[in-house]
């Protein structure tokens, strides 16, 4: 089975065919740095690391773009409140953004492109829109025609007068029609600016991805990405915009992950109920958090609560036991040539096909992740064995990293050494097992759990691992 995507666009599954063979070109809207990232704006992070995660599972090399708003109305009213110049607060919230990426396990990007690096790109790309007739100067702002885009309101699905009730805007007589977007901002007194043809300035937010997009990836994208609340008008505009200029498609797959949840309660700044990153890492592991938002596919709403939560960390740690008890085994099996038995072989090749049939399915995580349990099942039973050779062990393990590689829910445990009093008691529960006092084991276990320490008494011997 060939990978299949579901484009926002069309509304169906497509077969994923890039423009260039062996090549992706990926664009997934990024941040704007004027504060802590928080978990709605964690997902597409996760969502689409594993996508990208997974074509070059496949094979392709994926130049993976994530641009930074690093000016905007947010970023300077969050300066004044810190009293504090633009890009100063941009630094210090664009070095937390990868920090958090860090604490999810997620890689950076191929590039991660800024606004206030790219201001030349922009202007020429607004002067474009202006000469084509479908933008228009008043008053120092520069606002796009959208009624002369005769497809605008195709990849939300609705039509321009339906539209034109749900655009958040505030009454501007300068615009031709209500629903015409601000390109070009007239700067006000006191603000950053960058001079223009029309003024001293800044970008509107749409225009800055379509000119972004299309420096670094070409006239056409194979794969743009973000959250289901970017689909309009952010995605809207933005193909409105450079299809007009390019008159080529902007992206060939529109892919849109859904909403999450919190209790129940959709996540609101009126509610107060959003979770900051850097809060939710001090709380829950990588590997937690990583499974929790791949436990559901990327397309459907999302709940976050202590119980969901306390199922993910379950689960990982039960993931991690798997792996620990196959590394153990491996570490004292018998030396030899030995081979994989064709029983085992088929096992391994099938629970792999199957992982792949369900992340081929538009990336179905869920079912993928239903693959790893059956890996833990069969390293469990594997184990039960009186007698396995290295080269089992070893072809059990590439399985499990070759899932991992794309879902990363799985992490190797620093190797941290044991201080005196701690490898003292361990010492002492295995006299005391010798000496079949039972109690005094018991007891120690306690203790040792209590400072973090996990024993496992095992057919070949005991064993720990930080918990």
């Amino acid at each position: 089975m060939s990978l299949q995507i579901y484009n926002t666009m069309t509304r169906s599954r497509e077969l994923f065919v890039p423009l260039e063979p062996g090549k992706v070109k990926m664009y997934v809207c990024g941040p704007t740095v004027y504060d802590y990232i928080h978990i709605g704006n964690a997902r597409p992070v996760i969502v689409f690391d594993v996508v990208r995660s997974y074509l070059e599972y496949l094979g392709y090399d994926v130049n993976y773009v994530v641009n930074f708003t690093d000016v905007d109305d947010k970023l300077i009213r969050k300066a004044r409140e810190l009293d504090m110049e633009v890009p100063a607060v941009a630094e210090k919230f664009i070095a937390a953004y990868h920090e958090d990426l860090a604490g999810l396990n997620v890689p950076a990007a191929s590039i991660n492109p800024r606004v206030t690096e790219s201001m030349e790109l922009i202007i020429d790309f607004i002067k474009d829109l202006v000469a084509k007739g479908y933008a228009y100067e008043n008053g120092g702002d520069v606002f796009y025609r959208t009624k002369k885009f005769k497809d605008y309101g195709q990849l939300s699905g609705q039509n321009l007068e339906e539209l034109q009730f749900g655009i958040r805007i505030n009454v501007d007589e300068r615009k031709e029609n209500a629903e015409d977007f601000v390109l070009w901002k007239a700067a006000k007194p006191g603000e950053i600016y960058w001079s223009s043809p029309w003024g001293d300035g800044r970008p509107g937010w749409h225009i800055e991805c379509s000119a972004m997009a299309r420096h670094y990836l070409g006239d056409t994208l194979d794969i743009h990405g973000g959250g289901q609340d970017l689909q309009f008008p952010h995605h809207e505009c933005e193909c409105a915009q450079s299809e007009v200029v390019t008159g080529k498609p902007l992206s060939r797959y529109w892919m849109h992950n859904g909403y999450i949840r919190i209790d129940n309660e959709k996540m609101s700044k009126s509610l107060g109920n959003g979770i900051l990153v850097k809060d939710l890492r001090a709380r829950h592991k990588p590997e937690a958090l990583r499974y929790f938002m791949l436990s559901t596919h990327y397309r459907n709403p999302l709940n976050y609560n202590q119980e969901t939560m306390s199922q993910a960390e379950n689960s990982v740690e039960r993931i991690a036991n798997a792996v620990a008890n196959v590394k153990h085994r491996l570490a004292i099996a018998l030396e030899g040539n030995g081979e994989v038995s064709a029983e085992l072989q088929m096992k391994l090749d099938g629970i792999l096909r199957q992982f792949e049939e369900k992340m081929n399915d538009d990336f179905n995580t869920p079912d993928a992740i239903t693959a790893v349990f059956e890996w833990v099942s069969e390293a469990n039973l594997l184990l039960q064995r009186d007698v396995v050779n290295q080269v089992e062990l070893q072809a059990v393990l590439q399985t499990f990293h070759s899932m991992n590689s794309v879902l990363r829910i799985y992490s190797e445990p620093s190797e941290e050494l044991l201080d005196d009093e701690i490898e003292q008691l361990i010492a002492e529960r295995v006299e005391a097992r010798k000496t079949k006092n039972w109690g005094r084991a018991d007891e120690i276990r306690d203790l040792l759990a209590a400072k973090g320490i996990v024993l496992e008494d095992t057919a070949q011997g005991m064993r720990w691992r930080r918990k």
